[in-house]
């Protein structure tokens, strides 16, 4: 009886006991909310684990909903000090014009989120604007939504 009470005494010392800081893996599928990029897709993330497999690092295959006019992209995100940031160029990230049938102009996109919060940013830059604009840089807030 004094072995099982001193046993517990351990295991409940190690419960409160506090490990290193570090985000769990959150490999699912999830939906990427941005609510102010004028677009009319809705965006699924696939995420997984890197080849080969990291703790720091999680692959993402974002599938579009509808397909028509939107490119399927795939990254990975590396976790530094609790954020991940995934760049990825996109050949259709900044819309012109109608939403559904104006043109589009390819974008480099840096996405960083917060791994406990899954809330995060978009940096979309590119060279050149709609109409012949001068390039530019656009940030839209977004957060991640398990399926």
């Amino acid at each position: 009886m004094r072995l099982l009470a001193l046993f517990a005494t351990f295991v409940a010392a190690g419960a409160g006991a506090v490990g290193p800081a570090r985000s769990e893996p959150f490999f699912a599928n999830y939906q990427l909310v941005i609510g102010d990029r004028y677009d009319f897709h809705t965006w699924t993330w696939a995420v997984s684990h890197c080849v080969p497999a990291a703790d720091d690092c999680v692959s993402i295959s974002a599938i579009p909903a509808p397909v028509a006019k939107a490119y399927h992209y795939v990254g990975q995100a590396r976790l530094v000090d609790g954020r991940y940031t995934m760049t990825v160029d996109v050949p259709d990230g900044l819309r012109c014009g109608n939403v559904y049938f104006g043109p589009v102009i390819p974008t480099r996109d840096e996405y960083t989120w917060d791994a406990a919060t899954l809330e995060g940013t978009l940096t979309s830059t590119f060279e050149i604007g709609c109409d012949g604009a001068p390039g530019g840089t656009i940030s839209y807030p977004f957060r991640l939504v398990r399926w």
